[in-house]
């Protein structure tokens, strides 16, 4: 009986780590947080579609209406954040497929290479109106439309260009009516984001305090890895942004979402320039460099003063206690430096102030401003170092 139970437990491990290795091999994480971010694109995407629908076919009286609701989920699904730009390209798209369609369709008939020439032609003149995305899709489809359709159906021209624009007003306004909620899109991306950061930042700092050199390029490699939920943000900031400038049931939120927005518009180069104080504190380690405690105690300090920020941006409740821990990171560099440090050490350095002159930017620090803080402070805990003991006793 207890063999059994063993046997079990044993296969019971092994399928749950099948299970995590599997789940970890698609992002299955990554695309949870996807659809639970992009889950308002698919009700305001099918509400534009029917909407259009119907206005083309009951108000305007168009038998098939098919490009209508196309177009108004094109313009919902093309690009978070970016409607307003992709309406006017998936326009300028579809007048680009008419125009050479219609032109070239009279003169050299129809057949498979006279499809081939006017899809051709037809994105290449889309491309001197734009540079790509919608604009060279719709141009395409338009131009495969009137190619193949022309010599059965006439008048495919005026019906598919009030199509389009029906379908992409339509767009424009259900997410007006419908839009995100600014804050919780924000949220939901910025978690997860920040969960890892933490972590990881952590471990990089243990792995350094231990002269663990295995530890820290792991770390190294998962702050590497950031990359698509650092895109999901941005992708959140843009959907958000969109929200609060179209839709007056957010026009409230302005403000808050200002704050959200220029936290996140510096979080991007913190976070670059921390996975480049990672990456040479793994190379300072793996070579064996001199690594003093203050520079694992200020990647600490980083870590701690992203948990301390989170919860201070979602409950709205701002204190100077990030930015304290910010500059305490900093004087610690401060004292790395001063007990000695190789080259990839001070380029740790170099990065620690980096880091903190970005996360000083994000909680509301003008740009010089932070510069200037973040240079006193080192230049101000190194000169206290280089006085004699008793005279520091003594300040």
């Amino acid at each position: 009986m207890g063999q059994a139970s063993h046997a079990l437990g044993g296969a019971k491990s092994r399928f749950a780590s099948v299970v995590q290795r599997f789940s970890r091999r698609i992002g299955w994480r990554e695309r949870r947080r996807s659809l639970e971010l992009y889950a308002i694109l698919a009700v305001q995407a099918g509400v534009a579609a029917a909407v259009a629908w119907t206005l083309a076919h009951e108000l305007l009286g168009h038998a098939s209406p098919v490009f209508a609701p196309s177009a108004a989920v094109g313009t919902i699904a093309a690009a978070i954040g970016r409607r307003t730009r992709r309406t006017l390209e998936l326009l300028v798209g579809v007048l680009a497929g008419l125009l050479v369609g219609d032109a070239l369709i009279m003169v050299i008939g129809t057949g498979p290479w006279q499809i081939a020439t006017v899809v051709t032609l037809a994105i290449l003149l889309a491309l001197t109106m734009s540079r790509g995305g919608q604009v060279v899709t719709q141009a395409g489809g338009t131009a495969v439309l009137i190619a193949t359709l022309a010599p059965i159906q006439r008048g495919l021209e005026l019906p598919r260009i009030i199509d389009a624009v029906i379908g992409a007003i339509s767009a424009v306004v259900v997410v007006a009516v419908l839009p995100a909620n600014p804050s919780r899109i924000i949220q939901r991306a910025a978690r997860p984001l920040f969960a890892a950061l933490i972590e990881h930042l952590h471990a990089a700092a243990d792995g350094m305090a231990d002269g663990d050199a295995a530890a820290v390029a792991r770390a190294r490699d998962r702050l590497n890895d950031l990359g698509p939920q650092l895109a999901l943000l941005n992708d959140a900031a843009s959907g958000a942004q969109e929200a609060v400038a179209i839709s007056p049931a957010r026009w409230h939120r302005r403000r808050e979402f200002e704050h959200y927005r220029r936290g996140i518009r510096y979080l991007d180069p913190a976070i670059r320039a921390g996975q480049e104080m990672v990456r040479r504190a793994a190379t300072a380690a793996h070579d064996g460099e001199p690594m003093p405690r203050g520079l694992a105690s200020a990647v600490h300090y980083f870590g701690d003063a992203l948990a301390l920020l989170q919860v201070e941006v979602e409950s709205a409740q701002h204190t100077d206690r990030s930015e304290q821990l910010i500059l305490k990171a900093v004087d610690r560099a401060a004292e790395a430096y001063h007990d000695g440090v190789g080259f990839s050490g001070s380029v740790v350095v170099a990065q620690i102030r980096t880091v903190a002159t970005d996360l000083l930017r994000s909680l509301g620090c003008h740009d010089e401003e932070a510069v200037a803080v973040i240079r006193r402070r080192f230049e101000q805990r190194r000169d206290e170092l280089r006085q004699p003991p008793a005279e520091r006793q003594a300040a």
